[in-house]
């Protein structure tokens, strides 16, 4: 008896080679609806499921393989006398290759304007179940959803390979298809935020040489309908494979960039800390800022530019070493200038705004913790001056840059800045004093520290930070308040006659 395969696609690129290739090896091609056509179209013999079942297709199109004669003839065991005697007493033919692929829901729910009527359309039933049964008897059945794995198939098949082995892979394959698939499902339905069963997917983008050191292994996977503006939508356009540790880098870069559009502005970041922002009225203005901030910490840096790069830039950014560099476009000769280093990473992405609501999640040991991004953007308008001394209208300005700077700095975070350049960065520490003393030693030594200001992600649990600050030249400094020795820092404050306001809202980056 000839063996019988299954073919069921909504993607139909190479199935009727497929089908004549499998109807040439001896296999009998049986198919549904526009495969069926399709196949048939091609000059290949096919019969229709339909002849096999005794039923027509039903409810357009709905109801077409759900039927014993299609579940019996895949999930029979063949070693199991009691189950192929029921085959034949119910004159049910065992399938011995299932080929399916499914209802496009992902490229649907990715249009413009479709409704929930279409997509809801595109939800694949019996697909997934037949893939689901083979998939289950992979040791009697071959289970193929890949267009990809056609030629690979009809290789082993040819070579005798094509065993248990084999198909055991082909079943793994189909479960994180079929998973995947109803986790974009899931994900499209679900209106709540945190529902009791989180169910994630993401498609491998490719293996990274190591990840965050040589004997760590790391791949890079993706949404499968990634954000518009985000890392998986960039397109590099010349230099080495970005790694595990340029990823980071750079998705760290965009997150701060973000925040910062009404003016050119350059972020330099490293370890995913922010070395030097600059905002200017140009670019090459911006760019002066941001070296300037901190000229040794950006050496071997990444660079997020929110304006297209111009040559004069250019010029400036290929006289330093730079792992990356990320805009929303270069200007031809700027682009000529910076590729001349071969293995600087030049990449572009349209700078569209982030979406406010949205989700980041962190990997822990057995488990994940998804939480809102910190997308909250303080202005000064917002914030309560609890000082005797009022902030002027510079510092008010300066002290809303601070705040929006030093959200994307890891805790304890500190940042001393004026009103369009940070001075000095002060990250990571596990005492707040200590973050304060590497912010103002940095910043102590540059032109303009005597209009700086100094920006917390956090309140001060006591009033060191402030006196330090205040002896140290700064004249205003923000933080959010709500530390049970707040007043503590207020009278320490007006002791010094700085000017404190509290912004209401913590920042903490871990």
């Amino acid at each position: 008896m000839a063996k019988l395969a299954l073919l069921s696609v909504s993607d139909k690129d190479g199935i009727v080679d497929f089908a004549a290739q499998l109807t040439s090896r001896g296999f009998k091609v049986i198919s549904t609806g526009g495969t069926l056509k399709a196949i048939q179209d091609g000059g290949v013999q096919a019969t229709a499921v339909e002849d096999i079942t005794g039923f027509p297709e039903m409810l357009d199109g709905r109801v077409k393989t759900l039927h014993p004669r299609v579940h019996a003839g895949i999930l029979a065991k063949r070693d199991n006398a009691d189950h192929m005697a029921q085959l034949a007493e119910n004159h049910i033919d065992p399938i011995d290759l299932i080929c399916v692929n499914l209802y496009p829901f992902k490229e649907t729910i990715q249009k413009d304007g479709v409704s929930d009527a279409e997509a809801i359309e595109n939800i694949d039933i019996g697909g997934p179940s037949m893939l689901r049964a083979a998939a289950k008897n992979y040791r009697d059945v071959t289970v193929i959803t890949d267009k990809a794995d056609y030629a690979d198939f009809l290789a082993k098949f040819d070579n005798g390979t094509a065993d248990e082995a084999y198909r055991r892979e082909l079943a793994a394959k189909v479960f994180r298809q079929t998973a995947a698939y109803d986790a974009l499902i899931a994900k499209y339905l679900t209106t709540e935020e945190f529902p009791e069963k989180l169910t994630m997917t993401y498609e491998k983008v490719e293996d990274m040489r190591y990840g965050e050191n040589s004997h760590q292994k790391t791949a890079y996977y993706k949404d499968p309908i990634p954000e518009a503006y985000s890392l998986a939508n960039a397109k590099q356009l010349h230099g080495k494979a970005l790694s595990y540790n340029n990823t980071r880098d750079a998705d760290a870069a965009l997150r701060i960039i973000a925040d910062f559009d009404e003016k050119p502005t350059v972020v330099a970041l490293k370890h995913m800390n922010p070395c030097g922002i600059g905002v200017g009225d140009t670019l090459l203005d911006a760019w002066q800022l941001a070296f300037d901030a901190d000229p040794i910490s950006i050496f071997g840096g990444i660079i997020a530019l929110n304006r297209q790069v111009d040559l004069a830039t250019a010029e400036k950014m290929h006289a330093l070493f730079l792992e990356i560099i990320i805009a929303p476009g270069y200007d031809d000769d700027a682009y000529a200038v910076l590729a001349k280093k071969k293995n600087l990473r030049i990449l572009t992405l349209d700078f569209v705004p982030m979406k406010k609501q949205r989700q980041d999640s962190v990997s822990l040991l057995g488990g994940l913790l998804p939480q809102d991004s910190d997308t909250t953007h303080e202005t000064y308008d917002q914030f309560e001056v609890v000082s005797k001394v009022q902030p002027t209208q510079a510092q008010l300005k300066a002290l809303q840059f601070g705040q929006t700077v030093v959200k994307h700095v890891k805790s304890n975070a500190i940042v001393v800045t004026t009103d369009h350049q940070t001075l000095g960065v002060g990250a990571g520490q596990m005492n707040r004093i200590d973050s304060v003393k590497i912010a103002i030693d940095k910043a102590k030594d540059k032109p303009d520290f005597a209009d700086a200001i100094l920006a917390s992600d956090a309140f001060f649990p006591m009033d060191d930070s402030v006196e330090f600050a205040a002896k140290n030249g700064i004249k205003a400094v923000v933080e959010p308040g709500g530390s049970i020795k707040d007043k503590d820092s207020i009278a320490k404050a007006d002791e010094y006659g700085i000017a404190l306001v509290f912004s209401g809202v913590r920042h903490f980056k871990h």
